[in-house]
């Protein structure tokens, strides 16, 4: 791909989960960002991350007008890939959708869209703003059928120190060093493995290459909770029709 061209496929903005576990094909991908939004622990999950009686705390988008968000773009490839986010983010999570313009980081492609999922107060599971102590002791303590919800935080974190250093997130690295200090009270090992389920058995730890339009290197590995990730006015619409 000339470097400043984008394709004329679908692409989505991953700033949570996908950014170290996507699950579906892609093509070319892009580190950058966004721009008119901030990343918030603010939305629940009682299916990936938590419970029904505990749910867990996972990453959505708030706008905020000054506000980035950096994270990862991938280009779909056919349409399994959407029906896999679509069942992921808006049946299972309650994610709405939009598009907006994702900006990369080489600086040296064009600005294109990008589909975005996003929860907002409207969402069933929504849980909203809490003290960043409170949100890490609840981080803490739930898992569900994914995994630990302490390891979506400490992966998430990790991606942007190996991936994005530039990058100080505020609100990710408070959280993360305030679930690491709980962890460490609560005598929680890193190591512990999480429960092996379909969806852990393979996860995509990603490394981005020295060209930024050559493909992502995939290794998929047997997942613990060793974290680790690399890269080298109308209705709105809850769910993309596919």
């Amino acid at each position: 791909m000339n470097p400043n061209e984008c394709s004329t496929n679908l692409w989505v903005f991953g700033y949570g989960s996908l950014c170290w576990l996507q699950g579906f094909d892609y093509g070319n991908h892009q580190l950058g960002f966004i721009r008119g939004f901030s990343r918030k622990f603010w939305q629940g999950n009682n299916s990936h991350r938590g419970t029904n009686d505990k749910p867990g705390r996972v990453a959505t988008l708030i706008k905020e007008d000054e506000a980035t968000t950096w994270g990862l773009a991938f280009e779909l490839l056919g349409e399994t890939a959407l029906r896999y986010l679509n069942d992921r983010e808006c049946t299972k999570g309650g994610y709405e959708t939009l598009i907006t313009t994702f900006f990369p980081r080489n600086g040296v492609m064009t600005p294109f869209p990008v589909l975005v999922f996003r929860a907002t107060e409207h969402n069933p599971q929504w849980l909203g703003p809490a003290p960043l102590a409170d949100v890490a002791a609840q981080v803490t303590d739930c898992k569900g059928e994914a995994g630990h919800n302490s390891e979506y935080v400490l992966r998430l974190a990790e991606f942007f120190r190996d991936n994005l250093p530039e990058v100080h997130d505020e609100h990710l690295f408070t959280l993360e060093h305030l679930v690491l200090k709980r962890m460490k009270e609560k005598n929680i090992s890193s190591t512990e493995d999480a429960p092996v389920t379909q969806a852990k058995q393979e996860v995509i730890s990603i490394a981005v290459a020295a060209q930024p339009d050559n493909n992502l290197n995939q290794e998929v590995r047997r997942d613990s909770f060793q974290y680790s990730s690399r890269v080298p006015p109308s209705k709105k619409l809850l769910c993309l029709k596919v």
